[in-house]
């Protein structure tokens, strides 16, 4: 069964956030890299976010996708608040999850 994933990745300095939806995490934030690395074409890119700060996963795609667009909906500090629920020292995910 295919699974989909909403995440939350930031850059370095945990200064920008980016929210989006993916049916493969691991190969997006892959791709999110290399665009922070070379063309820097997409919002994730031109702003080097490539580290995972949260990640939730549905069965289907359009809950994804609304959850997506709540997220994204929401101001700093709500999605702040919802980083630090699951992860409070806003650890890089990448490898741990």
């Amino acid at each position: 069964m295919k699974k989909y994933f909403v995440y939350i990745i930031c850059n370095l300095q945990k200064n920008v956030l980016y929210v989006g939806v993916t049916n493969h995490w691991q190969k997006r934030i892959e791709e999110h890299i290399s665009d922070a690395e070379n063309a820097k074409q997409s919002f994730a890119g031109k702003y080097n976010c490539r580290y995972l700060l949260h990640l939730e996963e549905y069965m289907f795609i359009n809950d994804a996708i609304a959850r997506e667009k709540e997220i994204k909906g929401w101001n700093r500090l709500k999605k702040e608040k919802l980083i630090s629920e699951n992860n409070p020292n806003w650890i890089f995910l990448n490898e741990h999850v």
